[in-house]
């Protein structure tokens, strides 16, 4: 068993031992609009649910060398957002979206990926997504880092309406398999939804 000091090793070692191991991680496809109307979009996988009442959602942006990233600054800005659930229909168009444009392109129109109105936010959606979720924005924390230069920004969200697929919802429940939601994993490795197994709980 290898015993590690994560304070002995650099950013991008830590980086690299925690997205190798927690694996799979769901990812977030997220919407956001700049001041000046522009809508960005961008995935993270570093994205989780926080709570079910109130539904919320967190994702955590990673800054670069200190500097705050463009979904973090909007969100910050208009506290509103919508999470997509990336799956296999749409993910090569997300991946797309990670490339690094100036805040006053919009990396939606790069893509061709097509833009819905929200119904209860200004913040749109993207069509091509089967799940998206419309956030108001709870807390946001710098977290990380060194002394007045933080390393992340965490992102809380509620969600205050959901859009989901017909074709993947039944009796109140979504199915996983039709779903095909896409997890991350490291490098540029993606996985799918494998073999599905069930295990009841103690009572």
């Amino acid at each position: 068993m290898q015993k590690i000091d994560p304070k002995q090793l650099s950013e991008r070692e830590n980086y690299k031992f925690l997205i190798g191991s927690i694996i799979p991680r769901p990812i977030a496809f997220v919407t956001s609009v700049t001041e000046e109307g522009v809508v960005n979009a961008a995935p993270f996988s570093f994205f989780n649910i926080v709570s079910s009442n109130p539904p919320m959602i967190s994702v955590s942006v990673q800054r670069k060398q200190g500097k705050m990233k463009d979904t973090a600054k909007n969100i910050l800005a208009s506290r509103q957002f919508v999470v997509h659930i990336v799956d296999t229909d749409n993910v090569e168009k997300v991946n797309e979206t990670a490339a690094s444009l100036p805040p006053e392109e919009s990396e939606v129109e790069m893509t061709g990926l097509t833009l819905v109105e929200s119904t209860k936010i200004g913040v749109p959606g993207v069509k091509e997504a089967k799940v998206r979720f419309e956030c108001e924005l709870e807390t946001a924390l710098e977290l990380g880092g060194e002394e007045n230069n933080p390393g992340c920004d965490l992102i809380i969200g509620k969600v205050v309406y959901y859009h989901i697929e017909e074709s993947i919802y039944e009796n109140g429940r979504i199915d996983p398999q039709e779903l095909a939601a896409i997890s991350r994993l490291a490098g540029n490795d993606y996985a799918k939804i494998g073999e599905q197994f069930t295990i009841k709980r103690p009572l």
